[in-house]
């Protein structure tokens, strides 16, 4: 696996901050995050549920505005781009994968895998469709709307898509999840793969053994970043995220007690 120093960053978050207003006061989803990801880097993002993973994806993907601080990509701040900006970095150097998947329903598999090229006006190279798709396990599915597959070959669709542009950074938001543990690995090995090969990832996941496939696991606790643990273990990283849990339980169970 690649080390992760010396290396440039690809991404770069200053003092991100994201709050939401709140019934009893805004809530805090992200609190001054620092952090740089180097080019070439397989990184995972886990902690308790709500605890700020998806926001920080979003917001480091520049599908979400934080309420304050930076997000750079490529040394260029997201801030400084307007939508139409956004959207061209997001369709040519960005890929994301959904955990609600977002696929079309009319369209095909080979469709929903090559519509990002097509919003790009590019002309899709079926011959390399079909190879990333059976690539993902889909190669006998090509044909297929997303109605007549199982939730785990959408979240392999969804993840096609999101490297049909070759792109240097791919953001994914629980892409094993709803997969079984053959295709979870089949994942994950090209996850690895791609990252070894050069391409960014950035991972958030509930899983320790997907997160043992990372260079570096980032821990996440009431919108900060409060540990790391770098070529991890997925016995380290449960043992880890049991801890983690355990005081964000202590934590709402001490704020309804005074409620």
């Amino acid at each position: 696996m690649h080390t992760t120093t010396s290396v440039p960053p690809v991404l770069r978050l200053r003092d991100l901050r994201c709050e939401y207003p709140g019934e009893s006061g805004p809530v805090h989803a992200l609190r001054g995050v620092d952090l740089d990801i180097p080019a070439g880097s397989f990184t995972a993002v886990m902690g308790p549920s709500g605890s700020g993973k998806t926001t920080l994806l979003h917001c480091a993907a520049g599908l979400q505005t934080p309420t304050s601080g930076t997000a750079e990509f490529d040394g260029r701040s997201l801030g400084t781009l307007d939508q139409t900006e956004l959207a061209r970095l997001r369709r040519r150097r960005v890929g994301f994968v959904f955990q609600s998947f977002n696929l079309l329903p009319a369209l095909s598999t080979m469709d929903n895998v090559k519509l990002p090229l097509r919003l790009d006006s590019r002309r899709p190279d079926r011959r390399r469709t079909r190879a990333l798709l059976a690539r993902v396990g889909l190669g006998e599915r090509t044909g297929h709307r997303p109605d007549q597959l199982s939730g785990g070959q959408k979240q392999r669709v969804a993840i096609a898509r999101a490297l049909i542009t070759d792109p240097q950074l791919v953001f994914a938001d629980e892409p094993t999840g709803a997969l079984d543990i053959r295709s979870a690995r089949e994942v994950l090995t090209l996850l690895r793969a791609l990252a070894d090969q050069g391409q960014t990832i950035i991972m958030v996941t509930h899983d320790p053994v997907a997160a043992a496939y990372s260079d570096e696991v980032l821990f996440l606790a009431d919108g900060a970043i409060v540990d790391r643990v770098r070529r991890p273990t997925a016995q380290a990283v449960a043992g880890r995220m049991a801890v983690l849990v355990e005081s964000a339980e202590q934590a709402l169970n001490a704020a309804a007690a005074r409620r």
